[in-house]
């Protein structure tokens, strides 16, 4: 099918296109329109890939890439370029960063491990080393530097049993001094880690400019991230792609600078002319950068694009010396940035609307939900939800699986989504709760209250929120940031018949488990009387009202004694109070007017205590209001 000519940027009509030779000489499906120069043509395709003017707004098209395009067809197009999402999503933590991480300091770090290479600092640092170097140098304590290498650790690609055999080696250690000759044994990419410290900029707050690089608020920078109700829902800039983007090319030529050896720069620690780039420091920076070329599905780590033969000479790269000129670098990586295509802006914008939940009768708000899972690849997936409002949503799907999870603005609601995923955030939820599947990486909340949450995952870390209670199974402790009050930590009290497997999928194990020992980050917070333990005399387990198939059919890893001694004596209460019904031998009338009694006293608890609302959500919607598969 041709595509119609456009008559403006937005939809689809002529595309700038680079191109080594004349375009009919390449066999691309089209017509050549009008030449620019000697190797830029103007061109209209007869199935095109991209919408807009490619010189200045490149957007990815609705339908999928074909697959079946292989390398060898990388010369028939451009290069686009863009900022991964999950280092930002998952890897920069929602505070501030340690003034120590600036980057006067970063570049310092970089010179001092490359003369450490015998004792683990150089190309892979070693936890002793960057313990070192934390707590000797930069006056860090110690759980903060353990909590930034692990960090960074948790996201490097590794087996679900490469988690699980890790956490079983920690399990079996008997003190503090065994668990850190075990971490003795970690190293992570000198690098890449010297980019993930820098990355943790993107939250800072200053006004002195001159350490960062940042610029007053602009035109240019303000978020133009779109949101489900048409208002900015980006205020974290973790998730806000334009920020990514933005931050990157702010900060691009100390990110390159920080991956340069240290005879390339001058003594102020700057580059010059002729200062080269490493094929290393370029594998480095494919942490934050990836890309893919005009017609192919395949997306390609930052490096094979930069060493492709065609590209030599604008990436600078020299086959003698084998290593890049900086600024030719620099320019090229400038020239190819362009928006993330499966970042949040265009999941919002383009992604597939899912109708998971209905709208509830009398109310304004409806629930809007989205996802890319359609055509992003692994790792990229996201899914976004806003505006669930006094509902029961429930979802165990593909859709879900491997997912960066997005929930806003949810109020009064249920949400159940029972699946392995990769990230999850709650930002802006009230009087709500939320049943999540096992998590791989992080969960996050922020400026919630009364909420509560159930869930296995690698990490939990809050900010900003106000009575709530999390019930969670956690292999680090959970992080207590900024801004946070009565926070209640329980422990993990439910299961679904697809739990084990779910975690064993993710790499999660049920020990070990530091529930009961978070971690306070934030000054501000130092007081413990900040969070508290549930007290066993408030405990009950949650039942989880779905049916599933699968083989789990009890809590993973049981509960502390604590609490399960607590159940007990509850459950001999109740076999008490049955024993003395049965042996008050009521007549017939009296167990009716009994009867009656009791369930009078139960409506008016669920009502007092919310649960009759709960209840009530968990009947089917009207034929006509089903929730919509996917």
């Amino acid at each position: 099918m041709r595509w119609r000519r456009s008559l403006g940027r937005t939809a689809l009509g002529l595309t700038l296109v680079s191109l080594p030779e004349k375009p009919g000489s390449q066999g691309i499906p089209g017509k050549l329109l009008k030449r620019k120069g000697a190797s830029v043509y103007v061109y209209e395709f007869s199935r095109p890939e991209f919408r807009g003017d490619c010189k200045h707004e490149r957007r990815y098209a609705k339908k999928p890439f074909h697959a079946d395009v292989l390398r060898d067809n990388m010369d028939q197009s451009g290069v686009l370029l863009w900022v991964k999402a999950e280092p930002f999503i998952v890897g920069a933590l929602q505070i501030p960063p340690p003034s120590k991480f600036s980057l006067h300091y970063l570049r310092k770090i970089s010179t001092y491990v490359r003369t450490r290479t015998i004792e683990g600092g150089y190309p892979r640092l070693s936890w002793s080393t960057w313990r070192h170097i934390a707590c000797g140098k930069l006056q860090l304590a110690k759980d903060l530097a353990w909590l930034y290498f692990e960090m960074f650790d948790s996201l490097a690609m590794k087996t679900p049993e490469e988690r699980l055999e890790w956490s079983e080696i920690l399990s079996n250690c008997m003190s503090e001094d065994e668990v850190e000759k075990q971490r003795n044994q970690l190293s992570v990419d000198t690098l890449q880690f010297l980019l993930f410290l820098h990355i943790q900029q993107l939250n800072k707050v200053s006004l002195r400019t001159s350490l960062i690089g940042e610029e007053w608020p602009s035109p240019r920078h303000r978020s133009q991230s779109p949101d489900l109700t048409e208002k900015s829902s980006c205020h974290n800039k973790n998730w806000n792609d334009y920020s990514h983007q933005a931050f990157v090319c702010d900060h691009l030529s100390d990110l390159l600078e920080l991956l340069l050896d240290p005879e390339q720069l001058t003594a102020s620690f700057h580059s010059t002319h002729s200062s080269l780039v490493s094929r290393e420091a370029v594998v480095a920076l494919s942490f934050l950068i990836e890309g893919t070329v005009s017609g192919a599905r395949k997306i390609y780590p930052l490096y094979e694009l930069a060493l492709w033969q065609p590209l030599h000479a604008e990436t600078g790269f020299s086959k003698t010396s084998k290593t890049f000129s900086f600024y030719k670098l620099e320019a090229w990586l400038r020239t190819c940035l362009t928006g993330n295509p499966f970042g949040t802006s265009a999941c919002l914008k383009s992604g597939k609307k899912l109708a998971w939940a209905h709208q509830v009768e009398g109310t304004t708000k409806r629930a809007k939900i989205a996802c890319n899972t359609h055509v992003a690849p692994r790792m990229h997936r996201m899914v976004v939800m806003s505006q669930v409002y006094k509902q029961t949503l429930a979802k165990s799907s593909d859709t879900l699986v491997g997912a960066h999870v997005k929930i806003h603005r949810c109020n009064e609601s249920f949400i159940y989504l029972l699946s392995p995923l990769r990230s999850v955030t709650i930002e802006k939820c009230r009087n709500s709760t939320f049943v999540l599947g096992p998590i791989q990486t992080a969960l996050h909340l922020h400026s919630c209250d009364n909420v509560k949450v159930i869930a296995v995952c690698h990490r939990l870390s809050i900010s900003s929120t106000t009575g709530c209670i999390f019930h969670i199974l956690t292999p680090t402790r959970p992080l207590i940031l900024s801004g946070n009050q009565r926070v209640t930590f329980a422990p993990f009290h439910t299961h679904y018949p697809m739990l084990e497997d779910h975690m064993a999928r993710t790499g999660l194990a049920t020990v070990p488990n530091y529930w009961d020992n978070p971690m306070i980050v934030c000054r501000e917070n130092s007081s413990p009387s900040v969070f508290r333990l549930l007290p066993p005399c408030e405990f009950y387990v949650f039942i989880i009202p779905f049916e599933m198939e699968g083989d789990t059919t009890e809590i993973p890893g049981g509960l502390p004694s604590a609490y399960q001694k607590a159940l007990s004596q509850r459950e001999k209460k109740i076999q008490v109070w049955q024993k003395t019904v049965k042996e008050a031998r009521l007549t017939k009338d009296q167990r009716k007017q009994f009867q009656v009694l009791v369930e009078n006293k139960f409506y008016e608890w669920l009502i007092n205590t919310g649960h009759r609302q709960q209840l009530d959500s968990l009947v089917p919607p009207a034929a006509g209001s089903k929730q919509a598969a996917g």
